[in-house]
């Protein structure tokens, strides 16, 4: 085993391809495709299921107990619920997410007819006409519209467009890089876990080494919305890591420049034993790394457990300040979590005893007491 050579280029390529096609919940193909297109280029065998999760293997010295890591493709977004008798779209999320961080954003809205470009607003945008009322409205997707780039004064004129209810809008992900090494933009959750992780793909594939075990790269594409992993798990799978991010904040212990492992989330504690692997995998290699705790929030680990999947599973973070929002990375973080990705691929099983769903007792962890 050894810390592979992550080509960050190729990390910040893909990572910007990826923010290129809009993915929200729900609206997914184009991105599937994209991504199979990468997976082939790299040489890695993939299949999917009915909907469009991806489920890739790398072949290992044998096929059990092997691993899954997982990412997802899927955003936020938002759905048109009301075609509005002043010429706007009434819209709700996709996805948990403010409509404070919603208020400015540039969109695609997603017809059956076409595509046409618009702006989420407030319903008091203009502090000319509305004075302090502006800064009273309240924060919530009642209180917002998409205003479309067409001539349109009432909904009649909307439907004549081609607009309807239940068109997806697709916030522009308005990516910047910085010379000092940051990452800005909308939909880091979870591109740039995907980005990780193709990058940590090909780091495993240039050398062409033969992993101990079968290792399944999967992508999902219903994260966001809380089904996420439930649907592309097969019965062998006896351990996962879920890649996602990271949320810097007074009081937190997250930072953008280092790896990160949960120890657990909203939906509870992880897995002990393979937390502290990639831990110590961390430590063992000299990888920047962080742990941390989440109130809020869920991952394609909780979905995998909670559809009745015995199997181990982690979280490990890359650091997204405003998350949900417009965030921000560091290519130095996006490494860090890449490099410790590609050791785990490389390491042996966690436990040989999972190779069976059940067991005797002998060959069954402890922790410390």
């Amino acid at each position: 085993m050894k810390r592979l050579l992550i080509d960050t280029e190729y990390l910040t390529r893909i990572l910007l391809k990826l923010l290129e096609i809009p993915s929200p919940s729900g609206y997914t193909d184009a991105v599937v495709h994209l991504v199979s297109d990468e997976l082939r280029a790299l040489s890695a065998d993939h299949e999917l299921t009915r909907r469009g999760a991806i489920r890739a293997t790398i072949p290992g010295e044998r096929s059990s107990p092997d691993r899954a890591i997982v990412a997802h493709l899927d955003t936020i977004g938002a759905m048109v619920t009301n075609l509005k008798d002043n010429g706007r779209l009434a819209v709700h999320p996709v996805g948990t997410w403010s409509s404070r961080f919603a208020e400015g954003a540039r969109v695609t809205v997603f017809t059956d007819e076409g595509s046409h470009r618009g702006t989420i607003l407030p319903l008091l945008a203009s502090g000319h006409v509305f004075g302090d009322q502006i800064d009273q409205q309240p924060t919530s997707w009642e209180n917002v519209e998409v205003r479309v780039d067409l001539k349109v004064r009432k909904a009649r004129d909307l439907e004549d467009a081609g607009f309807a209810v239940g068109d997806y809008v697709a916030v522009d992900p308005q990516p910047e890089l910085t010379a000092s090494g940051y990452i800005i933009a909308r939909h880091l959750d979870d591109k740039a876990g995907v980005a990780c992780l193709l990058a940590a793909v090909k780091a495993v594939k240039d050398p062409d080494l033969l992993l101990p075990v079968d290792c399944h790269p999967l992508f999902t594409i219903f994260e966001e919305v809380g089904s996420g992993a439930s649907a592309v798990l097969h019965q062998d799978v006896s351990e996962m890591v879920s890649l996602d991010n990271a949320a810097p904040a007074p009081g937190k212990n997250s930072t953008e420049h280092d790896a990160h492992v949960a120890l657990m989330d909203g939906a509870g504690p992880f897995d002990y034993h393979l937390s502290h692997k990639l831990i110590s995998l961390a430590h063992e290699f000299g990888i920047p790394l962080r742990r941390e705790v989440f109130r809020f929030y869920r991952s394609d680990a909780a979905t995998a457990v909670e559809a009745g999947n015995d199997i181990r599973t982690a979280l490990l973070c890359f650091g997204v300040d405003g998350s949900h929002g417009y965030e921000r990375t560091h290519i130095d973080g996006l490494r860090h979590v890449a490099e410790l990705t590609a050791l785990y691929m490389q390491s042996e099983p966690t436990f040989e005893r999972d190779a069976r769903q059940l067991g005797p007792l002998e060959g069954f962890p402890e922790q410390p007491l």
